[in-house]
């Protein structure tokens, strides 16, 4: 058994996103004194998923009941809101707008409120002139209103997780891209690109667009492959137009919400995203290809099963994708005033979706665990929202996974670890 002093850390994370910088934010919270190093490719935290979406804090209204999304959404809501007002982070509660533009919609609107009540969330069903009320552009032939929902600024959220593990005495290095895992009797040892290794109790793979090349590295089978998804963004000239968020129904068989209107927290108005398959893991846009990954997703046999059964919903996002006009006119069903000039574009983001090999799209978190590591493969959107909680759990089973190589909770005497 090798001693304390052996290790270079006692937990170590992989991705400086927002799940992994709260999953060392509340291993420093849990266990105090446990020594906890942070490895983020990026020169700095939130570079990619965290730092690329609307900044919607999500209700959880649409997630099935009893699942994590689910539980963990209702629950870090109500803690993000929290969290901002403690530590001065732009947010605020704005509620949205679920808005059905078609009587074929009203079933799954209804099934919403229905799913809404399951989770004890404030919801308030609309007509027409409500709908006025609180958003008068808007076109609509019912709705729903989910009070809870807000928005916040979730790379400036990123960022204080981090100052938060650096003060408890945690080590986050940035511009540290992990090259080689090797599990060993006693724990795990990570090469890094800079060349020093790093030697752990336990490796928690948090690295989202990567996560599942992080997991073969360390010798396990992820069991998925992630499928990159670019969502793309407009801003809109007259925001004035939009008072808050407002969503359109979303169709069950995706884990995309469609096109939407969303009032930040610096006030300007973001539209979109769509969802189109990107070319690369970090393909922000479509000249962005790389050979190696384009072709790690296009051998899963996932991939293939998404395409045949999907075509068709998947050229209409392409369409949009390569049409303004396009993506104007999708719009226009809740905002019938907007214009192709009132849209501007902005940065696009990319979701990490985790795909099985039948080509199932995996609408969960998942977490799984192996010998001395956790590995989180799935934490796309609500992942953000839910980051408190989600980092709690993680941080749950690393430690649980720590005590198995000898190491136990460092005693607290005074107020001071030891």
């Amino acid at each position: 058994m090798m001693t304390r002093a052996a290790y270079d850390c006692d937990v170590l994370v992989i991705g400086g996103g927002i799940v992994g910088l709260s999953t060392a934010y509340a291993i420093t919270r849990t266990a105090p004194g446990t020594r906890v190093t942070v490895l983020e490719k990026e020169w700095g935290p939130a570079r990619h998923q965290t730092g690329h979406n609307s900044g919607v804090i999500h209700s959880g209204i649409y997630y099935r009941p009893g699942s994590l999304k689910a539980r963990y959404a209702v629950r870090g809501a109500a803690e993000m809101v929290d969290f901002c007002a403690e530590h001065g982070i732009a947010h605020a509660v704005t509620g949205k707008l679920i808005v059905a533009t078609e009587r074929s919609e009203l079933p799954r609107l209804h099934a919403l409120v229905q799913r809404g009540r399951q989770h004890g969330l404030p919801v308030r069903e609309l007509g027409p002139a409500q709908i006025a009320q609180y958003e008068p552009q808007v076109h609509g032939i019912a709705a729903i209103r989910a009070g809870t929902t807000g928005v916040c600024d979730f790379a400036a959220v990123a960022a204080r997780f981090a100052a938060e593990v650096n003060a408890a005495g945690g080590v986050i290095r940035y511009g540290a891209e992990v090259t080689a895992i090797d599990r060993r009797p006693w724990g795990v040892a990570v090469r890094t690109a800079d060349g020093p290794v790093v030697r752990a109790r336990v490796l928690v793979n948090c690295a989202g667009l990567h996560c599942d090349r992080v997991a073969r590295l360390a010798g396990d089978d992820p069991g998925v492959r992630i499928v990159p998804f670019r969502g793309e963004y407009y801003e809109l000239a007259r925001p004035e137009l939009v008072r808050g968020l407002v969503y359109p129904v979303p169709d069950p068989a995706f884990p995309f919400l469609g096109v939407h209107l969303t009032r930040g927290h610096d006030g300007g108005v973001h539209v979109g995203p769509n969802a189109v398959p990107a070319l690369a893991r970090e393909g922000y846009d479509w000249p962005v290809v790389r050979p190696r990954e384009l072709a790690d997703t296009l051998t899963w046999p996932g991939t293939w099963q998404i395409a045949r059964r999907h075509w068709r919903y998947g050229a209409g996002e392409v369409r949009r994708s390569l049409s303004k006009r396009a993506f104007t006119t999708a719009v226009q069903r809740l905002l019938p005033e907007v214009t192709a000039a009132d849209l501007r574009p902005a940065p696009a983001g990319v979701r990490a979706q985790a795909v099985l090999r039948d080509g199932t799209l995996v609408d969960d978190f998942l977490i799984r665990e192996a010998p001395y590591t956790v590995h989180v493969l799935n934490a796309p959107s609500p992942a953000a929202t839910a980051s408190l909680p989600i980092g709690r759990e993680v941080a749950r089973r690393a430690l649980l996974r720590a005590q198995g190589t000898g190491w136990r909770p460092p005693a607290v005497e005074s107020g001071h670890c030891v």
